[in-house]
């Protein structure tokens, strides 16, 4: 059976401590593989130069491969959350220490990487056979940076 697809992330000497901080930020996460340089390396310091890693059950990798590229929202990653709490945490978290919000619950943690934080209940919304409600909270959304759920059921109520 073929192992599963993995997205590669690429930073600037960075890629353990991002893994590092990716396993502190996701339960039922973990490191699980570090290649490091060897004396005959490139860099002979032993630093990194690929991480493995899991989050929730999804591999990943990370590969400090310089300053050559960096990260865009052309690529993000999707957080569904069950409820504010869990929408809050994930939100203040990846935020805090050098991130940045964006609009409709999208924002970029300190490393650049997009994410979106979206509930469950939201994506419910917007797959409504009721297309009228569902535009409602659709342009609800549209006004926020951090999403609120009290405020996009409203919306999909009124």
């Amino acid at each position: 059976m073929p192992k599963p697809i993995a997205p590669c992330l690429w930073f600037d000497g960075k890629a353990e401590e991002a893994a590092n901080y990716y396993v502190s930020v996701f339960k039922n996460s973990k490191i699980t593989h570090v290649d490091r340089y060897s004396d005959e390396g490139p860099d002979p310091n032993g630093s990194t130069v690929y991480v493995e890693f899991e989050i929730n059950g999804q591999p990943f990798a990370a590969l400090d491969g310089g300053p050559m590229f960096t990260f865009s929202e052309a690529i993000s990653f999707v957080i569904e959350v069950a409820d504010q709490a869990e929408l809050d945490y994930y939100w203040d978290t990846l935020v805090n220490d050098g991130g940045e919000e964006s609009q409709c619950g999208w924002l970029k943690d300190k490393y650049g990487v997009s994410w979106q934080i979206v509930p469950t209940v939201f994506n419910e919304m917007l797959r409504s056979s009721d297309r009228k409600r569902a535009g409602q909270a659709m342009r609800k959304m549209y006004t926020m940076q951090k999403l609120n759920i009290a405020e996009l059921q409203a919306a999909y109520d009124a």
